[in-house]
């Protein structure tokens, strides 16, 4: 049988190791595809570059609609990334007939539901693996591999760059700023890492995670997303103290309504910093690494770990789905998995629920005056608002007090879990005490038990 041809467009870092392991590796991977799969045509702005790269045999083209239209390809594979002329490449290339591997996060979680639905009525597939934490399998695991669960919750370290700088704050004791720049020196962070250090790198990956997990449309504009850039190293050292690690987590749920209490069915959808026990496994992993956590009625939790970005890791997850696209490819569309594990017509309408609705514990930190009183004040706002205290730390002060200026301590508190209206309601009182002299610090905490 020949070999299934498929066009590259976009031969950057992932698309460079995607040729280079389909190469390396093509005995292996026509022995578990049943058929030959060869990259034979490029599509990329710098043809020089594209060339010296791919060798003679490769056709390389500037324009990738030569691509999209040419006969004798079966796939194609879009890392070009974005929103802007990704997005028409993709849809003109399911227009075409063509079946589609892409890495495009920002582009599935902005723009899935139209892509799904063209490749859907074009009877072609959409495999985006290496979407979500590079080379782990999260997405065949989520939408095979755990098929006959209910899944409750998924919880994940989802972005390197964030992980990274949270581990160098925590083991050196440094502050956001400087790690940032250590982080962009050694290339875990780009020149501009706003999309990374804001949250919304990994608001894209949980927001396709999602939609696989409860059979949810994608619908990255309903998600809350909250990054890093506000963490202090005494947060970091206090929740250290506590028994806790702080890590950005992409975290989705399933919530069941009550009634009695006026709570509604829905979905939880959220990117923000997390204390985590120390003693979890994913509190535990450290620098760029990735990791998911997933909880299933049948199977409880299972943990996904390795390297979330990178050339080869994401070529691996590239190349899985070029495999299960050439074993699938001849099949009938009705016989293939579904793009998010759910049947189309099978869909929920499940609500992404609002942030003030989350369910969750919470890190507070109060800068106060050393004084009596103050204790009783802050404990009296949480008791009157429903909101029982887990444990508290609090320093001796550390500022001598003056008759102009009277000392100052940190208050550290940890919450049982309550609704985040009640949260926000009660921090606003908090705030409002003379002797809360700073901005409150808020951190969310998971036990992921």
């Amino acid at each position: 049988m020949n070999p299934i041809q498929v066009g590259l467009m976009g031969i950057g870092v992932v698309g460079s190791g995607t040729f280079n392991v389909l190469k390396r590796n093509q005995e292996e991977i026509k022995r578990r595809a049943g058929r030959g799969i060869e990259i034979t045509m490029v599509a990329d702005l710098d043809v020089a570059r594209a060339r010296s790269l791919v060798g003679p045999n490769v056709k390389v083209v500037s324009d990738a609609r030569a691509l999209i239209t040419h006969p004798e390809i079966d796939i194609v594979i879009e890392l070009i990334g974005g929103c802007g002329i990704a997005k028409t490449l993709v849809l003109e290339a399911i227009a075409a007939g063509k079946h589609l591997v892409t890495a495009n996060k920002a582009l599935l979680a902005v723009h899935g539901t139209e892509i799904f639905a063209a490749a859907s009525n074009q009877g072609v597939m959409v495999a985006f693996e290496a979407a979500v934490a590079g080379g782990i399998p999260i997405i065949k695991a989520l939408r095979e591999g755990l098929t006959a669960n209910r899944i409750q919750w998924i919880a994940g370290i989802i972005n390197g760059t964030t992980n990274f700088i949270l581990s160098e704050m925590r083991d050196k004791g440094l502050g956001f700023d400087v790690v940032l720049k250590e982080a962009q020196r050694l290339g875990y962070a780009e020149a501009d890492p706003t999309f990374d250090i804001e949250g919304v790198d990994a608001a894209h990956k949980a927001t396709l995670m999602s939609a696989i997990a409860f059979g949810i449309p994608v619908q990255f504009d309903k998600a809350y997303v909250e990054g890093i850039t506000q963490l202090g190293a005494s947060d970091i050292q206090y929740a250290q103290q506590l028994g806790y690690r702080i890590k950005l987590l992409g975290i989705t749920k399933r919530r069941f309504g009550d009634l009695t209490k006026g709570t509604v069915d829905g979905v939880e959808l959220r990117v923000h910093p997390c204390l985590i026990p120390s003693r979890r496994l994913i509190a535990n992993v450290e620098g760029a690494m990735n990791a998911v956590m997933v909880q299933g009625d049948a199977v409880g939790t299972t943990l996904y770990y390795g390297k979330g970005a990178g050339s080869e890791p994401t070529a691996s997850a590239v190349i899985a789905d070029l495999v299960d696209i050439t074993r699938l490819h001849t099949a009938d569309a009705a016989h293939r998995v579904p793009h998010l594990a759910f049947q189309p017509n099978a869909m929920s309408d499940l609500p992404i629920l609002p942030m003030s609705a989350v369910i969750t514990s919470y890190y507070l930190r109060l800068r106060v005056v050393d004084e009596t009183g103050v204790l009783a004040k802050v404990t009296s706002i949480l008791a009157q608002s429903n909101i029982s205290i887990d444990a508290m730390l609090q320093r001796e002060a550390d500022e001598v007090g003056s008759e102009n200026q009277p000392a100052q301590t940190d208050l550290v508190i940890l919450t049982h879990d309550c609704v985040e209206s009640c949260m926000n309601a009660a921090i606003a009182r908090m705030q409002a005490l003379p002797s809360v002299l700073q901005t409150i610090v808020r951190i969310r905490k998971e036990d992921l038990a």
